[in-house]
C-alpha cells in the first residue's frame, strides 16, 4: 500500500487550477456582457423560480434552451464547464489510488461520463415524458462493469453530479461539488482516516481497546 505522502505541491497546484478558471470566467464575462447569456450560470435558480405545478410548460422552456438558436452554444460551454469541473476529480484519483496500476478506461469514464450528463440533462430539461423515453432506451441495453473498489463508485457518482450540475446551467453548482469532493478526498487520504483504532480519542468513542483480541 502506498503511503500517504506530502500534498502542498499537488494542492497548490490543483488551488491554482480552480482559481485560474474562475479568473478567466470573471474576465471573460466582465469584458464580454453579451456572453452571459450563453454561459451555463444561474440554472439552479431558473428551476426554483420557474413554480411548475405541472409538466405541460416543459415544451416552452425546451424551446427556450436547446431548440433555441443559441441552444447548441450553451451546450457546448456546459460541456467545457462540466470537463473543467472534473479534470482535478481525476487527479485526486491519481494520487490517492492505491493500485499499482492504474485503470485506465476508469480514469477515461471519470472524464467523458460528465459530458453525456450533461447532454443527457439539457435534453432532458425537466420532462418527464423524455425522461422516461431516456429510462427505456438504457433498459434496453445491459450494462456490466464491476469496480475494483468500493471507493472508486464516488468518482462516478461525482463524475454524475458534475455533468447533472452543468446540464441544468449550473456550473458553478459542479465546480463547488469537484472542490468540495477533491479537498475532502485528499484530506481522508493524508490523515489515513479509519485505518488503525489507535489513540486515546478512538478508544473513547467506540468503547474498544485497541489491544483487545479481535473475534
Amino acid at each position: 500500500m502506498r503511503r500517504s505522502a506530502g500534498l502542498l505541491i499537488p494542492m497548490t497546484v490543483i488551488f491554482s487550477y480552480y482559481i485560474f478558471w474562475v479568473g478567466v470566467t470573471w474576465f471573460v464575462l466582465r469584458r464580454f456582457p453579451g456572453l452571459v447569456e450563453y454561459f451555463p450560470i444561474g440554472g439552479i435558480s431558473e428551476l426554483a423560480d420557474a413554480g411548475y405545478d405541472t409538466f405541460e410548460p416543459v415544451y416552452s422552456r425546451a424551446e427556450r434552451t436547446i431548440l433555441a438558436p443559441s441552444g447548441p452554444i450553451k451546450l457546448l460551454f456546459a460541456i467545457i464547464g462540466s470537463i473543467i469541473a472534473v479534470v482535478p476529480v481525476s487527479w485526486a484519483y491519481f494520487i490517492t489510488s492505491r493500485a499499482r496500476k492504474l485503470d485506465q478506461s476508469f480514469l477515461q469514464t471519470i472524464v467523458i461520463l460528465p459530458i453525456v450528463v450533461t447532454g443527457i440533462a439539457m435534453i432532458v430539461i425537466n420532462s418527464i415524458a423524455l425522461a422516461f423515453s431516456l429510462a427505456g432506451v438504457v433498459a434496453a441495453v445491459r450494462f456490466r462493469f464491476s469496480l475494483a473498489l468500493p471507493s472508486d463508485a464516488m468518482y462516478i457518482f461525482v463524475a454524475i453530479g458534475i455533468g447533472l450540475g452543468s446540464g441544468i446551467g449550473a456550473v458553478a453548482i459542479s465546480v463547488v461539488i469537484s472542490f468540495a469532493f477533491v479537498m475532502a478526498t485528499l484530506a481522508i487520504w493524508k490523515l489515513e482516516y479509519g485505518k488503525s483504532m489507535s489513540g486515546s480519542f478512538l478508544t473513547m468513542l467506540t468503547r474498544r481497546n485497541i489491544e483487545e483480541d479481535e473475534y
